[in-house]
């Protein structure tokens, strides 16, 4: 250990982004404690879908495709319109590759075969990890143990220590005990548990009330902001997140939406392509007249609504819950969350749409189909049913499940958290979910929430490591 302090390095939360930060420290010979409010390492990539955003990879070419950080970095930026900060952005995109190279290192699988264009880039940058965020979040925590490294769990830190006389960080206090270091590391995730701040930070998420329900850790209260916010620190891109689509049939993730629903708004028009990713429907879902829609289909597709081949063994061995099947839409039918309607005017009526519009919607739909191509938004025909047949049903749909929260502390591509004036907090860091102004106001991809995490967790690694040594 420090010989003038307790720690070099204290890092706050054991997610990705926070075990990555304390490998690298501790890779750099500084001594490191790790401080987890739960009683497990692992955080929100633990329960994430493991998806890893990155360009220039040996899993692309591996699949003969040819990318460049600097492709990433102009398709990030325009999908963004230069609304983050450019110099994060190109950090994210020049060590994302870096990143998921570290992490197959380490022995995460993510198999050729299973890359995909998980935004709406040209080139598939989604590299899945094979055991999901588990096994990232497992190879992390492997990597963990095998360094020496203290890791505090079930604790939660309370208060950060400044040093007026040298006007920087020097260490955390959990309960009563004061517990000293040369540098802090703020990786507590983001705020989807935490009410309070949802309101203050992220209002759109705020709007869905009871309907809105958060998929990340329990322990993502925002103790980060609290705490950099004692320190000075600057709070940037407000109202930013990623919020997932959902009919609120319960409480549970759906991994998959088919291509026989028909999206209409309440002028009873079709406005996307039903099959577009989740990183940008919600965005296009929200802007629609009541921040909501309606999924339209027939009784033909009620009873023949089936798991996807993807996931019919999981869903028959109740590994999973899916929503689209037949046996749930006649639950949600009962439980008055499917209308069900015998005529296109009467379901008008219910969902409140456009007089008439429907059958028009409906009717061209249709006739697209016998053609063999979606005129409008060029969806797969082979997803395409045909809504004729009655009863007619639909479900609301809304852009309310909180996946993840991007307000959050100011940091310079070091991961220097920065004040109101732009000027660096001494002594302390910021990586993750955490900090602001790395991911915009659209979820351009994804995984780019994990290659946030791993990219800016071990730069903060390996700066707060030379940051000691500047302080020995």
């Amino acid at each position: 250990m420090s010989q003038d302090t307790d720690y070099d390095v204290i890092i706050i939360g054991g997610g990705g982004a926070g075990m990555a930060a304390a490998i690298e420290a501790a890779d750099a010979n500084v001594s490191v404690a790790l401080v987890e409010a739960d009683d497990k390492l692992g955080g929100s990539t633990a329960l994430s879908g493991g998806v890893y955003y990155a360009a220039d990879t040996s899993v692309q070419k591996a699949r003969g495709l040819s990318d460049s950080t600097d492709a990433m970095f102009e398709y990030y930026m325009t999908l963004n319109q230069y609304r983050v900060d450019a110099s994060l952005a190109r950090t994210l995109s020049e060590n994302a590759g870096a990143g998921l190279e570290w992490l197959i290192e380490l022995g995460v699988n993510f198999a050729p075969e299973a890359l995909y264009s998980s935004g709406v880039e040209s080139v598939p940058r989604g590299h899945a990890a094979t055991g999901m965020g588990r096994e990232i979040a497992d190879a992390l925590d492997r990597e963990v143990s095998k360094r020496d490294i203290d890791v505090v769990l079930k604790s939660q830190i309370t208060e950060l220590l400044f040093d007026e006389e040298q006007a920087r960080v020097t260490g955390v206090r959990i309960g009563a005990d004061a517990i000293t270091a040369k540098v802090v590391i703020l990786a507590t995730g983001g705020f989807g548990a935490n009410q309070y701040l949802l309101n203050k930070y992220y209002p759109d998420a705020a709007a869905q009330a009871d309907r809105a329900w958060y998929i990340g850790s329990d322990y993502c209260v925002g103790d980060g902001l609290l705490l950099g916010e004692q320190a000075g620190a600057d709070i940037v891109g407000y109202n930013r997140g990623l919020l997932l689509t959902t009919p609120n049939f319960k409480k549970e993730l759906e991994v998959y939406v088919p291509g026989w629903l028909v999206y209409v708004n309440r002028e009873g028009r079709r406005f996307v392509n039903e099959m577009a990713e989740y990183a940008v429907m919600s965005g296009v879902i929200g802007a629609q007249t009541g921040g909501s829609c309606f999924a339209v289909f027939d009784d033909e597709a009620r009873v023949t609504a089936k798991p996807n081949r993807q996931y019919e063994d999981a869903f028959a061995a109740g590994m999973i819950s899916l929503n689209w099947v037949t046996e749930e839409i006649d639950v949600q039918c009962k439980a008055g969350k499917v209308i069900q309607a015998d005529t296109l005017e009467q379901l008008e009526t219910q969902c409140g749409l456009r007089p008439g519009s429907l059958q028009s919607t409906l009717d061209q739909y249709n006739q697209d189909i016998e053609a063999g191509a979606d005129s409008a938004f060029f969806k797969d025909h082979g997803e395409m049913k045909p809504v004729a047949t009655p009863p007619f049903y639909a479900v609301e749909i809304f852009p309310a499940i909180i996946c993840l929260t991007s307000t959050g502390l100011r940091i310079n591509k070091k991961t220097q958290v920065l004040d109101q004036r732009g000027q660096v907090v001494p002594g302390l860091f910021a990586a993750g979910e955490t900090t602001g102004e790395v991911l915009g106001e659209r979820y351009i991809g994804g995984g780019n929430s994990i290659a946030n995490a791993i990219v800016f967790g071990r730069v903060a690694g390996q700066e707060a490591a030379s940051e000691t040594a500047r302080h020995n």
